[in-house]
């Protein structure tokens, strides 16, 4: 009987235990990542988003490319040990992630690859205090946070041809079309300028080389 009864609590513990994804680091972006097969979303950081703009002296690059890639130097491959906080709407594992006992994001936001999260958490508020008064990554450039860029896109632009709303999106997945609607179309940017582009029907972005998003 207390055989029974200890596998019982092992499996009920099971299934509720918090994840705590470990293993080689796959970077997504400054902020995300593909940690022992699981996506992981760091706690308490936000970094700029690929193809959110910034400039210094007027030079103007993608700032969330240039953060992903400081820290795909840091980080890629390197053996990582996590600690769930929660999973957020995309079903991401938000987690604070080590490595070689290195708060990952306390040395990103530290190195001015992203900001503190501060709707969320002011763990690492004094690490992106230090990164501002040396000018260190983002604070010596001239960029918006990228919760205000968020909101800006989801606001617009909207679609020229109302009857042609598919979103045309370039990114290190290849041609992807998201449709009204689907997960991630809010917050997903058209530039035109680096070859994106708005189609009006799933047949017509095919038919140009785009694929579906994963989920529509």
């Amino acid at each position: 009987m207390f055989r029974l009864l200890y596998a019982l609590f092992l499996i009920c513990f099971a299934t509720v235990a918090p994840a705590a994804p470990e293993g080689a680091v796959r970077v997504i972006d400054a902020d995300t990542f593909d940690i022992g097969g699981t996506r992981v979303r760091l706690f308490g950081i936000d970094a700029p988003e690929i193809g959110q703009p910034c400039d210094a002296d007027g030079a103007v690059w993608d700032c969330g490319r240039w953060a992903r890639d400081q820290v795909r130097d840091q980080f890629e491959n390197a053996w990582a040990v996590c600690t769930q906080q929660d999973v957020d709407r995309y079903d991401r594992v938000v987690a604070i992630c080590h490595v070689g006992g290195v708060d990952m994001g306390a040395e990103i936001v530290n190195a001015g690859w992203a900001w503190a999260y501060l709707r969320y958490s002011d763990r690492y508020a004094l690490d992106e205090k230090a990164a501002a008064v040396h000018a260190r990554g983002l604070w010596s450039l001239e960029v918006e946070r990228a919760a205000a860029y968020r909101q800006a896109q989801a606001a617009g632009p909207t679609a020229p041809d109302p009857n042609c709303t598919i979103k045309g999106n370039i990114s290190d997945n290849g041609h992807i079309y998201h449709l009204p609607g689907s997960a991630v179309y809010q917050r997903t940017a058209i530039n035109t300028g680096r070859g994106e582009r708005w189609f009006c029907t799933a047949h017509e972005a095919e038919a140009a080389g785009w694929r579906a998003a994963r989920g529509g």
